[in-house]
């Protein structure tokens, strides 16, 4: 006797912004077969229709706040520039729309705050795409630390930096739109740091802020409780190493370039050294959004791997970070 097979119902789709991420975004649903994109929206009509027409999206908007106003739509994913994520968010929450935000979450924690407290009054799904925790190697690092494999963890050391070019990177010089090495890359490593070591206790930051007044390149050193620390590293002038050390009492695990999407780790301990392969499908994008569906399915408003509550102290530590280098936003003035 055969056993019949109901496939879930799609999750329809909503696209704010239609930059480059989005655009990866979308292309790899493509491995997420309940997943559909039905609308788009952007600042201008003729990159809506180009989005549309590129995904073959049904409906496209010219500004971000008309697709809250499509009742077609069981989920928004918010891809626009960090400064006009908090203002994007609350606009699709409001509209009762569950909401995937793009990192970082937020330009500071009061953002933060106002986006979590208005998804948590209205009982809605809210999450930081913070893709990365998502990925097979990512699962597989969190599995490791859980079991105990290298023991107690006790240091994270990461950095990502590279040198930017300024006419085709030209956002992350630019204040206004939230440019500079330490939110739009620096989120990364402290994004992985919290994952593994939690809430700092203590924050120190040195960086450099370039003609543009963003900061070219930070480090920063958080510390913890029993001696454990973590230090960070993001440029966008200087070429770094982009990868990860997890060091524990009684092994390491290291995550290589490009760390934040790295398909292999190798994990050393007294028993030797082994490289353990997780190559990703695609992007790697589309493992969030399994979450998400997942999350929606089954009544929850927001996710145990990546909850509101850190990626609001991810962003604190951020915050705290920048006030040291001296690091102010225009919308922060």
């Amino acid at each position: 006797m055969s056993i019949e097979r109901t496939q879930e119902p799609s999750v329809r789709w909503g696209v704010v912004g239609t930059g480059h991420i989005a655009r990866k975004f979308v292309s790899d649903l493509e491995h997420v077969p309940d997943a559909e994109v039905v609308a788009v929206a952007s600042r201008f009509e003729v990159s809506a229709r180009g989005f549309a027409h590129d995904f073959g999206v049904e409906r496209c908007y010219e500004g971000y706040e008309a697709l809250a106003d499509d009742d077609g739509i069981d989920a928004v994913y918010v891809s626009t520039l960090a400064p006009l994520h908090h203002r994007d968010t609350l606009a699709q929450l409001r509209a009762g729309h569950p909401v995937l935000c793009e990192k970082p979450f937020a330009i500071n924690a009061t953002e933060a705050d106002e986006m979590i407290a208005e998804a948590r009054a209205r009982d809605l799904f809210l999450m930081e795409a913070m893709w990365s925790r998502f990925l097979p190697t990512w699962v597989l690092l969190r599995s490791l630390l859980a079991e105990g494999a290298i023991g107690e963890v006790r240091a994270v050391d990461a950095e990502f930096g590279f040198v930017a070019d300024r006419d085709l990177s030209a956002r992350l010089f630019e204040p206004e739109k939230g440019g500079g090495a330490l939110i739009d890359l620096g989120v990364y490593p402290c994004s992985l740091a919290s994952m593994c070591l939690g809430q700092p206790a203590t924050i120190s930051a040195t960086g450099t802020l370039g003609p543009d007044g963003v900061d070219e390149q930070s480090a920063v050193t958080l510390g913890y409780p029993e001696g454990r620390f973590a230090t960070l590293k993001a440029a966008i002038t200087t070429e770094l190493s982009n990868s990860a050390r997890i060091t524990g009492s009684e092994g390491s695990v290291k995550l290589p370039a490009f760390f934040h999407q790295a398909d292999a780790l190798t994990l050393r301990t007294s028993d030797g050294r082994a490289q353990m392969d997780r190559p990703r499908l695609g992007n790697g994008l589309h493992y969030q959004v399994e979450e998400v569906h997942r999350c929606l399915r089954e009544g929850r408003t927001e996710s145990t791997v990546m909850p509101l509550d850190e990626s609001r102290e991810v962003i604190a530590t951020l915050d705290a970070a920048r006030a040291e280098i001296g690091l102010v936003y225009p919308t922060e003035r």
